[in-house]
C-alpha cells in the first residue's frame, strides 16, 4: 500500500476510465483530530481512502491510498446506492475552446431542467455529462460526525486507517503552526 498526496489519488480516480456515474462515496469527520475522512469507490476501480483538512480557505492538504482493487460483495453494502447527497469530480478545461463548449453544454442542460420536472440525481448526471466529469455519484456525508457506514469501512480497512492516520498526522504537524499570527 502506497500513501500519496490526496490530489494524486483524485488523479487516479479521474484517469481510471471507469463508468463516470458508477462511483459512490462515504465521508465525514475524522475519529480524532482535525479534518475529514472520505472513501470513494467504484465496482471496477476499487476503493480509495482520503484524509484531508482545509489548511486555509484556499488550500486543502491530505493523503490517501487505494485500499481495495474492486468492490466485492462484502464492501458493496458499505457504499450508498442513493446517499444523502451527491458528489462529482471535475476536470479543468483543456483550453479556451473546451471551456466554451462545456459552458454551452451546461447552459443547455440547465435550460432543459428548468423547463421540465426533474430529480436531483437526474440533474447531477446531466450536469456531470455536460462538463465531461470523470467521476460522480451518490454520497453519504456528515460534516459534523461520522456516518455508520464510515465506521464499518474504517474497521474493514483497519491497517490502511492506521497507516494513513500516521502519515496524515505528519502532514498536519508540518503545516499547522501553533499560536497567533
Amino acid at each position: 500500500m502506497r500513501v500519496r498526496d490526496w490530489q494524486d489519488i483524485i488523479e487516479d480516480v479521474m484517469d481510471s476510465n471507469a463508468d463516470p456515474g458508477g462511483w459512490r462515496a462515504v465521508g465525514g469527520d475524522r475519529t480524532n483530530g482535525i479534518g475529514e475522512d472520505l472513501y470513494v469507490g467504484h465496482p471496477s476501480s476499487g476503493v480509495y481512502q482520503l484524509k484531508t483538512y482545509a489548511k486555509n480557505p484556499f488550500e486543502v492538504q491530505g493523503v490517501g491510498t487505494r485500499v481495495a482493487r474492486r468492490i466485492d460483495e462484502d464492501i458493496d453494502p458499505l457504499f450508498p446506492e442513493n446517499g444523502t447527497g451527491l458528489f462529482g469530480v471535475q476536470q479543468a478545461p483543456e483550453d479556451e475552446d473546451d471551456a466554451e463548449e462545456k459552458a454551452k453544454n451546461l447552459e443547455t442542460v440547465l435550460e432543459t431542467h428548468a423547463d421540465a420536472p426533474t430529480t436531483p440525481r437526474a440533474m447531477l448526471e446531466d450536469v456531470m455529462d455536460a462538463v465531461d466529469s470523470p467521476a460522480y455519484g451518490p454520497m453519504e456525508f456528515d460534516q459534523y460526525d461520522r456516518p455508520e457506514r464510515m465506521d464499518s469501512l474504517t474497521d474493514t480497512f483497519e491497517e490502511a486507517e492506521e497507516l494513513l492516520d500516521k502519515e496524515f498526522e505528519d502532514v498536519v504537524e508540518e503545516d499547522v503552526e501553533r499560536g497567533f499570527y
